[in-house]
């Protein structure tokens, strides 16, 4: 019987060591393929509006970034406040208001209303109290996103961005363009950077840093340009990358099952040794 237990400890081991490997890997995977439809239908969304009703949304929401640049900025909405946020641009009921592309670290993410905690579990949420993600003249938009969850990759990369590199946000049948001009560590109270800047058309992008300590906050802001400088190589979303976190479970498993293998051979040699003797 001892036998017999020490059998079965040593497979329910190895399965709670394989799901604990295949854990972030197939969850990141799920998200990535929640993301690509989330994104998908609102492109199908966007297409099959008429004109009319796009440039009005469009119109809408360009109002809504004059009156905020007219008024004193607060990230603090009342209620009604944020009633009428959420109202702008929500095309399709769910809030979502677009999509953001980061070519430099292979990112495609929907863009939702609000930093709620359930968006940024699979989203990156823009910043209520920001400017709406249409650009012109005296706007910020400020969008927020997770680093480091084990669930979804999101935007755990940004601090591999540089200045100079380049990202999209696309809404309606807008594509906007930000060059990524100045980069900053800063304590979650330190809000002066987001603040919008007469006359200029900014974006910015927060993430949590250091990863799993997130004391500060990562801000990488782009500046508004009409077009992709020549000399500056942008790779697509699309663009084939292997994730090492996806390469790691079929690394250790292999280990896993070689040192259940050998745990088993090496009890067995001692029984056997026990029996001789």
């Amino acid at each position: 019987m001892k036998k017999k237990w020490s059998t079965v400890i040593l497979i329910l081991v190895l399965i709670a060591g394989l799901a604990l490997l295949l854990y972030p890997s197939v969850s990141n995977y799920w998200n990535a393929k929640r993301q690509s439809y989330m994104i998908s239908d609102y492109a199908e969304e966007i297409s099959d509006m008429d004109e009319q009703r796009v440039q009005a949304l469009l119109d809408e929401a360009r109002e809504y970034n004059k009156c905020l640049a007219g008024a004193a900025q607060s990230f603090f909405l009342t209620d009604e406040q944020l009633e009428e946020y959420n109202s702008v641009l929500d095309v399709t009921g769910t809030g979502i208001m677009g999509y953001i592309e980061i070519p430099k670290i292979n990112v495609k993410l929907p863009v939702y209303h609000t930093i709620d905690d359930a968006v940024l579990q699979f989203a990156v949420g823009h910043i209520p109290g920001s400017s709406l993600p249409v650009g012109g003249e005296s706007t910020h938009a400020v969008m927020s996103g997770h680093t480091g969850l084990p669930s979804a990759t999101l935007l755990s990369d940004l601090d591999q961005t540089e200045l100079g590199d380049v990202f999209r946000i696309r809404v309606l049948d807008q594509e906007l363009l930000y060059q990524v001009d100045q980069i900053l560590v800063l304590l979650p109270y330190e809000t002066e950077a987001l603040q919008i800047v007469e006359g200029m058309d900014y974006c910015t992008l927060v993430t949590c840093t250091p990863v799993g300590v997130n004391t500060h906050r990562l801000l990488v802001r782009g500046v508004r340009i009409e077009n992709v400088p020549e000399n500056l190589i942008v790779f697509s979303s699309d663009a084939s990358k292997i994730d090492p976190v996806l390469v790691m479970p079929f690394v250790a498993a292999p280990i896993l099952v070689i040192l259940f293998l050998w745990i088993m051979l090496s009890g067995k040699k001692k029984r056997r040794s026990s029996d001789a003797k």
